[in-house]
């Protein structure tokens, strides 16, 4: 006995074969118009580039491209004025305009969804929102960077131990450590750069994976939506999404970044290093301690950089194993990318404030200069530039200078004349000169070093290449 179809069901996009209605738990999961309702502008643009072309192909009548155009446009504006009413039954975006669009002009909004699938209409608008999406990006990016070489330009003379393990290691001058985070992030902004261009190319038309029957023309809709060329696989087209894993790859590495720098935030803000004074638009205090003041920015944006890198190993767990074309999983991977572009924005905005705000202790940090026998490399580099010694040879010796300081509770600055000869006789005050801080900085003068001789040039290439384009 033949089951009666029901008539409800037909209403559906894909209700024609379907003799029961899904239940209310995958109405609920196979829903994403909660996250996916961001699309709308982008699947509206296409949806408006794909009449023009269907019109342009004599698929359908001018008029009726007048007609759906129209439409269109009312529906953008009951977007933007919150006029749509959501339902999980019509599952996403996509279904919800033409859905609306049904209800404004009848039977002609039916015909806007030849030749084009879900499938290709997907990837589309998440392309066009993300080529948008990583301009904002990029001038969060530049407006750090700025952040970071405004202030660099006013500690060209302010020293500060630099670390290795966390150990002091030799000084260095405070612009040479933010300048290396204005291009950790300027690479960022090349990958970002580079991402737009790799994925530059338009799935619309693909249909659901192999193409269309109809006499359509993806180039002109590639071309009208500002892409280079249409992509040339139907079925790379549906079920790629190597432009979003990539886009959250840049994220993660922007948060990467961002947590290093967090963490030195945190660090030099307690008193242990005492390097900077946070200000109180980014700290926060204790409920039951009157006297904290806590780095809570840094700590979020350092915290937040997990969830980033958790989105970017969900997508790829969800898309490692998937056959082609196009499977369900593959909805995952919206609210993952929302989410890591928002927090990337939302991140890179806070630090830009703080590191505008922060201001840097210098006498502390010239405290820790002196401590840890900073200049100890530069003995045993004048030991091999005055007396032709070794360098391995050179470094040995420098060790048991560093012993005899250790042992009489001194930093090698501290000792004198007669304590470094009783380790090496032919030392001289020739060499004792080269171990003040001042000498150490201004000597390392090899290109990329932290001489402020250098690190002005790189303060005028930075803003050359980073802060003009």
């Amino acid at each position: 006995m033949k089951k009666k179809i029901n008539k409800k069901i037909n209403n559906n996009l894909w209700g024609g074969r379907f003799t029961e209605k899904p239940s209310e738990t995958m109405v609920r999961i196979n829903s994403s118009i909660e996250f996916d309702k961001i699309l709308y502008e982008k699947d509206i643009l296409a949806s408006k580039v794909h009449a023009t072309m269907l019109c342009n192909q004599k698929l359908i009548s001018k008029l009726e491209l007048k007609k759906i155009d129209s439409a269109l446009t009312k529906i953008d504006k009951e977007f933007k004025h919150n006029k749509i009413k959501f339902d999980h039954k019509l599952e996403d975006i996509h279904t919800h305009i033409e859905n609306r669009l049904i209800e404004l002009i009848g039977n002609l909004g039916k015909k806007l969804h030849t030749a084009r699938s879900r499938n290709d209409q997907v990837a589309t608008d998440v392309k066009l929102w993300l080529k948008e999406e990583s301009i904002l990006i990029d001038r969060h990016l530049k407006s750090l960077q700025m952040a970071l070489i405004i202030k660099a330009e006013s500690h060209i003379n302010t020293y500060m131990p630099g670390f290795t393990h966390l150990q002091v290691a030799q000084p260095i001058i405070l612009a040479h450590h933010l300048l290396a985070y204005v291009n950790m992030f300027g690479r960022d902004r090349e990958n970002n750069r580079n991402i737009i261009t790799r994925h530059n190319y338009s799935p619309l038309g693909s249909a659901a994976l192999a193409g269309t029957s109809f006499n359509i023309n993806r180039e002109e809709t590639a071309n009208n939506l500002g892409f280079t060329a249409p992509m040339s696989n139907s079925i790379d087209a549906v079920s790629d999404r190597d432009f979003i894993l990539d886009s959250l790859h840049l994220c993660c590495s922007i948060a990467l970044h961002l947590s290093r720098l967090s963490e030195e935030i945190i660090l030099w803000s307690s008193p242990g290093f005492d390097f900077i004074n946070l200000p109180d638009t980014f700290s926060t205090g204790s409920s039951i301690m009157p006297q904290k003041k806590n780095p809570d920015a840094a700590e979020l944006i350092r915290g937040k950089s997990g969830r980033v890198i958790g989105n970017y190993v969900t997508l790829f767990n969800v898309m490692k194993a998937l056959p082609l074309a196009y499977s369900k999983d593959m909805q995952e991977d919206k609210e993952a990318l929302f989410d890591s572009i928002q927090t990337t924005k939302d991140t890179l905005n806070v630090m830009t404030e703080m590191v505008t705000d922060i201001t840097f202790n210098k006498d502390k940090m010239m405290q820790m200069c002196n401590k840890g026998h900073s200049t100890a490399t530069d003995v045993a580099d004048a030991l091999v530039a005055e007396l032709n010694i070794p360098f391995r040879d050179a470094h040995r010796i420098t060790g048991n200078i560093v012993a005899l300081a250790d042992k009489k509770e001194m930093q090698i600055h501290e000792l004198n004349i007669q304590d470094f000869k009783k380790i090496d006789k032919r030392i001289n005050n020739n060499i004792i000169d080269k171990i003040t801080i001042e000498s150490s900085v201004k000597n390392r003068k090899s290109f990329g070093g932290t001489s402020p001789k250098n690190i002005k040039k790189e303060l005028m290439f930075s803003k050359e290449k980073w802060c003009n384009d």
